[in-house]
């Protein structure tokens, strides 16, 4: 029996729902998931496995103009996304007629590795309008393979997921087959409070806020959690914190619940709030929260 294995590499402009398809191939939530954009800035990998092949899923940034350097260092992830592929994701929805960066809509129609075109939340148009998305897409895709999908129905997913396998190329598996994703825990915890904080606050705060988990601490029955919520002004970390702590305190309970599902345990979570000015335009800052080598 040969074996396949190959990158994945889901690209599109922000809010499509490329997150929500992550999860959905992968069948693990490992993409935070909010109605608004840029939720994503990093690029997070899923592994599913299979007896012969390995899929090694890659969820990636929105594609923007970068207006500081946090959105540089997204759009980076989004350039290296083109470099690894095996096959090439390119997610649009309904209403949808160019990608936001014309650089790399240009990669993907002179691109020399299968590129599967997905027209997404067509629970949304008619058939009229769904035929016509597809007759414009092949026209200015012409390399594609185009499907039409619900990623938060699953509609027509597994249609998608067995095009992939057979995409792939023959090859040993990359990563141990019993490996879910590239990230640590602690990742998957800051990015657990993060979208409870794109969830709940408006304007630039939810954009002005990193997180950092400071100790992770395993015991048998209880993970044991330290926090710190940064943000960029005094006026956010009041905002941050609400009333009387009102506001964190719901971040809090909800992203534990969140974490205690995740991990499959009980979980003790402590946050606090940080004012660290301009760590979006910070090189220094940007590497210490992973965003550059």
């Amino acid at each position: 029996m040969t074996h396949k294995a190959g990158f994945v590499n889901i690209i599109g402009n922000p809010n499509v729902g490329k997150s929500t398809l992550m999860n959905a191939l992968v069948g693990e939530k490992l993409s935070i998931i909010t109605s608004k954009a840029q939720t994503t800035r990093h690029r997070i990998l899923g592994i599913v496995n299979g007896e012969d092949y390995q899929i090694v899923f890659s969820d990636t940034p929105g594609i923007i103009k970068p207006a500081y350097q946090l959105q540089e260092s997204m759009m980076d992830f989004v350039k290296s996304a083109f470099d690894d592929a095996d096959v090439l994701v390119y997610m649009v929805e309904v209403g949808e007629k160019e990608l936001k960066n014309e650089d790399f809509f240009n990669k993907i129609i002179n691109s020399k590795i299968p590129v599967i075109l997905l027209l997404n939340k067509i629970d949304k148009s008619t058939p009229e309008e769904v035929k016509e998305k597809i007759d414009y897409w092949r026209s200015k895709v012409p390399n594609s393979f185009v499907y039409v999908i619900s990623a938060l129905e699953k509609f027509n997913v597994e249609s998608v997921f067995y095009k992939i396998i057979e995409l792939l190329p023959e090859g040993p598996p990359f990563y141990p087959k019993d490996q879910l994703t590239d990230k640590p825990e602690r990742f998957f915890v800051n990015e657990s409070i993060r979208e409870k904080i794109l969830k709940h606050y408006k304007k630039e705060v939810p954009y002005s806020v990193e997180v950092a988990t400071e100790s992770f601490i395993e015991e048998e029955n209880i993970i044991k959690i330290r926090s710190v919520i940064m943000v960029e002004r005094d006026t956010q970390k009041g905002i941050i914190i609400g009333h009387k702590g009102s506001a964190i305190k719901r971040v809090g309970a909800e992203a534990r619940k969140d974490l205690e599902y995740f991990f499959g345990k009980k979980v003790y979570l402590e946050l606090f709030v940080k004012v660290n000015k301009n760590w979006r335009s910070s090189e220094k800052e940007l590497k210490r929260y992973g965003y550059k080598d």
